[in-house]
């Protein structure tokens, strides 16, 4: 190996340019841009982002293009076993057990050839795989609409509550108090006496109580931001309280908005197919998850394919919204990352 001599050039500074020294190599991010960065990262959250868009798009897309009329009724073919073209899969070849034998149950109902339903039908003889799109549907739009108005209420009374402070701040955290003491099962049955039974007395009934979370978390953060410098700048500036609100806090609210979005989301879908399995949900012959739950117990000991898949799309749903939302509170706030 050679010898290598040290002499004073050896430690001479290198000559970099002044515009090399203050180049940025990587990107400039916004807040919003980095968070989703960090999301991105996140394989579980990305996987459940993708399998809600799915399936958010399949029930959309069924209301157009659906495999059978959900509500449609063929009472000569009632409690058929899932079936997949003539493919003869186990558990999708129209085969069941009758009497302790195995039989061709579409032969037996007389079921025209090339007609077949992929999870099979309900006592009604309804098709099982439509009745769960337009169920996941209905379930989405409650939550959905449910969410809205606890974003519109929440956001507005939590910035009002932590902006004033002092005696209105009191006021309405007391008016919080009372609402959260009410059950909200008495709230849903108190709005069936007022509306009949459906989709908009269970949005209200949500909606009522919903908002509460929200807005306690927004005046939380109102009541640290109210007093940061660039408030202040802006009070200074003459702007009023709504630009302010508007152009200030939530921006930086956006965080909390978005993760407890998503876990208003879930709880809403649980809550609405609980009402619907106890009875006092959505009415028939409308389906929804809670309802389809609720007519497959009935048969669930002979017939348990009626409940099982709708059980799978209600998990696969709160296990996709909530591994969502565990994966954006992770990406807007790093320091809560495991």
């Amino acid at each position: 190996m050679a010898d290598y001599k040290i002499n004073a050039d050896s430690f001479k500074l290198a000559h970099i340019e002044k515009e090399a020294q203050e180049h940025i190599s990587t990107p400039s991010l916004t807040f919003t841009q980095d968070a989703f960065r960090r999301l991105k990262k996140n394989k579980v959250a990305m996987v459940s982002l993708w399998i809600l868009c799915i399936m958010i798009f399949l029930s959309v897309i069924s209301i157009w293009f659906s495999p059978h009329n959900p509500n449609t009724q063929h009472l000569n073919w009632n409690n058929l076993p899932p079936k997949l073209g003539n493919l003869n899969i186990p558990g999708f070849n129209g085969h069941g057990l009758v009497r302790g034998e195995y039989i061709d149950a579409y032969k037996a109902s007389k079921v025209p050839d090339g007609t077949w339903f992929a999870l099979g039908t309900d006592s009604l003889g309804r098709d099982l795989l439509s009745r769960i799109l337009a169920g996941t549907r209905v379930s989405l739009f409650v939550a959905f609409m449910a969410t809205l108005f606890d974003l519109t209420i929440g956001i507005i009374y939590g910035i009002v509550s932590g902006w004033n402070g002092g005696m209105i701040d009191n006021i309405l955290q007391r008016i919080i108090e009372i609402i959260s003491s009410v059950p909200n099962l008495v709230v849903v049955i108190l709005m069936l006496l007022v509306f009949k039974p459906g989709l908009l007395s269970i949005i209200v009934a949500i909606a009522f109580t919903g908002w509460v979370t929200m807005a306690r978390l927004i005046r939380a953060q109102t009541l640290q931001l109210r007093d940061q410098e660039f408030i202040l700048a802006a009070k200074t500036l003459g702007e009023s309280p709504i630009k302010i609100a508007w152009k200030h806090l939530i921006p930086n609210l956006s965080s909390t908005i978005i993760i407890q979005t998503m876990f208003t989301i879930p709880t809403a879908i649980f809550f609405e197919a609980f009402l619907s399995y106890i009875g006092i949900g959505i009415p028939a012959p409308k389906a929804s998850l809670g309802t389809l739950l609720s007519d497959g117990q009935k048969n669930f000991r002979f017939l348990p394919y009626q409940m099982v898949y709708p059980a799978i799309v209600i998990s696969v749903l709160m296990l996709a919204f909530n591994l969502l939302a565990d994966g954006l509170r992770d990406a807007f706030d790093p320091r809560s990352a495991r």
